[in-house]
């Protein structure tokens, strides 16, 4: 798979914000990343309040690793005992220099990112801190994801838009987000497609369309009935 393995390819909106090239997609919300992230990934999966001792939580594109952070920073806050424990599946991985110019937009999260952009820079994709295990799987996650042996309480589906990256939000990629899920466990996204959100209840998630970040008028929430 290494031998194999693409890089992200940028373009910078405005200096600031990473633009997907293959995908014509930003990584992050042009009205406030960060405040997206909160908004959708911590709040739509019930976070911080639903962390303890042990949670997992993966996620479909680490992109920038701007969500790993904001969930860093909640768990940090929360004073959980013990390690979060986060994977990540990644097709086109950015470089450690483009991770920091991203985070570098904002501040509370570039803080915390040394240990990150560190181990990124020596091409460690494992992370073991006091309290963050990360594991970021690189390649295709219709690959990838079928033979992880993990299953996650909290699920962040974070590719680019399901028009622009159809495989990423496939049946059969949410039919394995499922079978990787915990009991009870959770899900969230920015994106309200239709397709999306069938295809994620035909696979035993109860979901809601609920209100989005910004200009977006709906997001993604579900939970494993």
């Amino acid at each position: 798979m290494a031998a194999t393995l693409q890089r992200a390819e940028l373009t910078w909106r405005d200096g600031v914000v990473p633009v997907s090239t293959r995908f014509d997609d930003p990584y992050f919300s042009l009205q406030g990343g960060l405040q997206e992230t909160r908004h959708v990934f911590l709040a739509g999966n019930g976070l911080p309040g639903r962390f303890a001792p042990g949670f997992h939580i993966a996620e479909l594109g680490f992109g920038t690793g701007l969500n790993l952070m904001a969930a860093l920073i909640a768990w940090r806050q929360a004073g959980v005992a013990g390690p979060l424990r986060f994977t990540s599946f990644e097709a086109y991985p950015m470089t450690a220099d483009q991770m920091d110019r991203a985070l570098s937009a904002f501040p509370e999260a570039r803080a915390v990112a040394d240990p990150l952009l560190a181990a990124w820079a020596r091409g460690a994709r494992v992370l073991q801190l006091p309290d963050l295990e990360l594991t970021v799987i690189e390649g295709p996650a219709q690959d990838t994801l079928p033979v992880w042996a993990g299953r996650a309480d909290a699920w962040f589906l974070d590719g680019f838009s399901p028009a622009r990256n159809p495989d990423l939000w496939s049946a059969p990629l949410m039919a394995q987000v499922a079978a990787h899920t915990a009991p009870g466990g959770t899900l969230a996204s920015y994106t309200a497609a239709g397709h999306v959100r069938r295809s994620l209840a035909a696979v035993g998630f109860a979901v809601d369309r609920v209100p989005g970040f910004g200009s977006k008028r709906h997001m993604t929430r579900g939970r494993l009935a």
